[in-house]
């Protein structure tokens, strides 16, 4: 398949571009119609969205790029050619969560409140973009022998380099939009979790599929003999769970109401 979905003069719009703009139109759209259950503005979803998601965008890429110096500190200016390919979710994450703390405080608007409407809105995305990495031939395993299980238009965008490769996107995707679902019918049972829950389960559910996911992959960013990712998705689980284990201890915390 083309990565490239569409041509104007020169012009080129990626499908990688297209499946992260509809991954953000969907979370958008999501977390505006669940801000109202939780007193919070439509509007102030739009407004941190123009701010975050160019900064989340810079966070990825400088993530990237930090985890990969060797490749960029002879060719300097091959840092903003950020349409060759070269971003991580993780630099966006944290990118898109220091512009929520600040964002949150100077509106008056509770941070857990916020982000308990922004996880499952985040995950949906991430299930979404993760297509981007399909269309482009990239973040795939090991050689397979096979890939019967599969539709054909996968299977055959997956024989990369004369073998057959672990669709490790795919998994990443399916494990995310599980996770969706699970998040949306749990905060809809009344007094099951309470305020800032929905974000640890966000940390939780990514954090152990994505360790183990990125296990899989060829082309993760390394350190100290580990995949970064890894790295930092089993500090998610366990910020995950601490949090819920403190935060349960606090009786003054009220439950997610839905």
């Amino acid at each position: 398949m083309d990565p490239i979905a569409l041509k104007l003069g020169p012009l080129e719009i990626r499908w990688y571009a297209l499946c992260i703009l509809v991954g953000l139109v969907l979370a958008v759209y999501l977390s505006a119609k669940e801000a109202p259950r939780r007193r919070i503005r439509e509007d102030d979803v739009y407004d941190f969205i123009l701010i975050a998601f160019p900064l989340a965008i810079l966070g990825a890429r400088l993530y990237y790029v930090a985890f990969s110096w060797e490749s960029y500190k002879d060719n300097l200016l091959a840092i903003f050619a950020i349409w060759n390919g070269g971003i991580a979710i993780y630099g966006g994450l944290l990118a898109g969560f220091a512009v929520l703390v600040f964002f949150t405080r100077h509106r008056f608007i509770n941070t857990w409140d916020f982000l308990d409407i922004a996880a499952p809105s985040v995950m949906i995305a991430q299930a979404i973009g993760r297509w981007g990495n399909f269309f482009n031939q990239e973040a795939y395993g090991e050689a397979v022998a096979h890939l019967d299980y599969l539709p054909a238009f996968i299977r055959d965008q997956m024989y990369i380099d004369g073998s057959y490769r672990t669709p490790t996107f795919l998994y990443e995707s399916l494990w995310n939009l599980i996770g969706f679902i699970l998040i949306c019918i749990l905060r809809r049972r009344p007094r099951l979790l309470k305020q800032g829950e929905i974000t640890c389960f966000y940390l939780v559910w990514y954090g152990t599929g994505r360790f183990f996911i990125e296990g899989m992959r060829t082309d993760s960013l390394m350190f100290l003999g580990l995949r970064v990712s890894q790295w930092l998705s089993a500090l998610l689980v366990i910020l995950g769970l601490g949090l819920i284990f403190y935060r349960r201890k606090q009786a003054t915390i009220p439950y997610y109401q839905s």
